[in-house]
């Protein structure tokens, strides 16, 4: 339990340098230190007996994010999908670097990169956790404000996010406080899953 709380204080405190600030009820935030708060609080909700290295990799999925910037990359979709993955393993490897100096064994330390890396999705449920856990972080917490500069394909994005949870992430998704315009989208969106 130590190390648990000592690799949660070592993210938090990496994630607070993060420069971007994210406003959620008038509040202000280091934008990647809420989200990795928020990631934290979806993952105990959907799995309240979740594994350390679950609450781990929950912590940390994206460390560090604001230091790979976007655009360094190439525009299009070549250039976005070399971002990511170029970025999960950052994360990866920036959290790995933290847990070892904690004292976590490299079992323990692969087993978190193996989630954070999204590794065996729709096999391993503790990467199906975690990416129902970011899906319903960006619906209640980024998704109202980023659906009216996408209109033109918000429900192709919706559709894509949606396939990558499962019907329990669908459940909850349909259970968060929209607007109606906002709801009319990942409405649209499911219908399309069912097709």
């Amino acid at each position: 339990m130590e190390k648990l709380v000592k690799a949660f204080q070592l993210f938090d405190d990496y994630n607070r340098k993060d420069p971007t600030i994210f406003i959620w009820n008038g509040q202000s935030y280091p934008q990647e230190y809420f989200l990795a708060l928020k990631l934290y609080d979806w993952v105990l909700r959907l799995s309240p007996h979740a594994s350390e290295t679950l609450l781990l990799a929950s912590r940390s999925q994206h460390i560090g994010r604001w230091e790979i910037p976007r655009e360094t990359y190439p525009e299009g979709r070549e250039g976005y999908l070399r971002w990511r993955k170029e970025l999960a393993a950052y994360h990866a490897n920036k959290s790995a670097e933290i847990l070892a100096e904690v004292g976590y064994e490299k079992p323990e330390i692969e087993r978190v990169k193996e989630i954070i890396l999204k590794k065996k999705i729709k096999v391993n449920s503790e990467v199906q956790i975690i990416e129902n856990a970011l899906c319903l972080v960006f619906l209640e917490y980024q998704y109202e404000d980023f659906y009216p500069k996408h209109t033109d394909k918000i429900v192709q994005i919706l559709k894509k996010s949606l396939l990558k949870m499962d019907g329990e992430g669908h459940r909850f998704a349909l259970s968060l406080a929209y607007s109606e315009q906002g709801k009319g989208y990942v409405s649209q969106a499911l219908a399309l899953l069912d097709k």
